[in-house]
């Protein structure tokens, strides 16, 4: 398990019932979430944390809404400490019960920061791609690392908003990012045909969507493709390949596979894969937010090797 515990604006309290307790900056929020099956701890209670800002209701006929129990801002931001400086994001939460931000994949902003950092103090020069980027965490961790130009694709021109937001807040603004509203796949293809190339590629697809034709995506479906189009896309030095998934179907073994048998069979290299997890901190477990898989040209470093375990 890859575990991001380096998050000091954010924390996870407790998880349990169904339900996770978390703080970003100085706003306490309690949402769903689907991996906490187990009971709420004994001291999980009203009387043992602290009062909720707001909760996440969900709804019969989709979706969901906050309820406010105490006054908390609109929008508010919260740190990172990246490799090569400080990243600040935009926390705003939505109807769809999420935040702006996954802070689990903080873990992979360091794994892609280091390697782009050790490059660069060497006076190498990286290009990062950045597929279906959301709201711009990996973007701006790459660029802040060094990169010298980082492609941010995502089909949602809200999202592209957002990742222009928080590099704005970041002080990235003289970074060669370049932010593209488009399909993915409709990307990667003219990419290729551009004879376009990049030193490192992070891909966090969704589920499901719609492609260039208004098709449905469905990502057991494509994604096996989609990598294998990547690969036409890197360069003759890259550094890495990070794929992650949120899909319950789709588990790190078989991320694993998908980039051994596409980037492994035709560049070499080496794979690991496991799943993202973050740290209850007033409970001795670790919540499962999803997986990753790995792929580097030299083996990766021990403090990049992903825990097979947790100590309880």
């Amino acid at each position: 398990m890859y575990i991001s515990d380096r998050f000091g604006d954010y924390e996870l309290l407790f998880a349990g019932g169904g339900e996770k307790f978390e703080r970003w900056g100085d706003v306490f929020l309690q949402r769903p979430d689907p991996q906490a099956v187990w009971p709420k701890a004994d001291d999980d209670t009203p009387d043992h944390r602290p009062k909720p800002h707001a909760i996440y209701h969900r709804s019969d006929s989709g979706g969901g809404y906050w309820a406010t129990l105490e006054p908390f801002p609109h929008k508010w931001r919260i740190s990172y400490p990246a490799v090569g400086g400080d990243l600040t994001f935009i926390i705003e939460p939505t109807g769809f019960k999420h935040t702006g931000l996954f802070p689990e994949q903080a873990v992979n902003w360091d794994f892609c920061g280091d390697r782009i950092r050790r490059r660069a103090t060497e006076g190498g020069k990286t290009r990062i791609l950045n597929l279906f980027a959301y709201t711009g965490g990996a973007t701006m961790a790459a660029a802040v690392a060094g990169a010298e130009e980082v492609v941010h694709v995502d089909a949602s021109k809200g999202m592209i908003a957002r990742a222009k937001e928080n590099m704005m807040a970041s002080g990235l603004e003289q970074s060669f990012i370049r932010y593209i509203a488009e399909d993915c796949t409709r990307f990667v293809e003219r990419e290729i045909r551009r004879k376009r190339q990049y030193d490192g590629i992070i891909m966090d697809p969704p589920a499901y969507g719609r492609g260039p034709s208004g098709e449905l995506w469905k990502l057991e479906d494509a994604l096996f493709g989609l990598v294998g189009k990547c690969c036409h896309l890197l360069s003759d030095q890259p550094l890495f390949f990070v794929l992650n998934s949120y899909a319950s179907s789709l588990t790190s073994l078989t991320m694993e596979n998908i980039l051994g048998l596409t980037l492994r069979r035709r560049l070499g290299g080496f794979v690991q894969s496991g799943e993202l997890g973050i740290p209850a901190s007033r409970m001795n477990i670790v919540l499962p937010c999803g997986s990753t898989a790995r792929w580097t040209p030299d083996p990766c470093r021990p403090e990049d090797i992903p825990v097979r375990g947790t100590e309880n």
